[in-house]
């Protein structure tokens, strides 16, 4: 038989994760949100690189017995396969993109220097060890485009 909450101790109260007095609870605070809005979007990090890593097996799976019963049948559908493959390819990014914004809340780094390999936060707007220049400048008239030509749209 268990005793009456009012007749435990204060340290057995505690042991069961009661509030030291009944009705109180820790005093609310903005780093106390903080730190529970961070834990959660962590775990729900977790939840989702969980499910990700469920699904990208699964579709490894499928799009390799998939291969092997065309492969037996002599009948190799290719615009099939790169369906199943680009599905596969979506959800391994969507993977590797958790994996990396988990990593950067581990280390709270952001990248690294492309000159000497440092680590910097982000927002930083120089290297911490060699002092080079961490963001490229670029002319405005180069940005959307990964040759250099401005992007153009042709209306109507």
């Amino acid at each position: 038989m268990m005793p009456s909450p009012r007749r435990l101790s204060l340290k057995q109260r505690r042991s069961r994760g009661a509030p030291a007095r009944a009705g109180h609870a820790p005093p609310f605070t903005a780093a106390s949100a903080a730190a529970a809005a961070s834990a959660s979007e962590t775990i729900d990090l977790q939840r989702r690189r969980d499910q990700l890593t469920a699904r990208v097996a699964e579709l490894q799976f499928d799009l390799g017995g998939l291969v092997y019963e065309m492969a037996i049948r002599n009948q190799i559908r290719v615009d099939v396969l790169v369906k199943r493959a680009a599905v596969l390819q979506d959800a391994d990014s969507e993977l590797a993109e958790v994996n990396r914004i988990m990593r950067l809340e581990q280390t709270s780094t952001a990248g690294e220097c492309g000159t000497c390999g440092a680590p910097h936060s982000s927002g930083a707007g120089y290297c911490w060890q060699c002092g080079q220049p961490l963001l490229a400048e670029v002319s405005t008239g180069s940005i959307g485009r990964s040759d250099g030509e401005p992007v153009t749209r042709q209306l109507g």
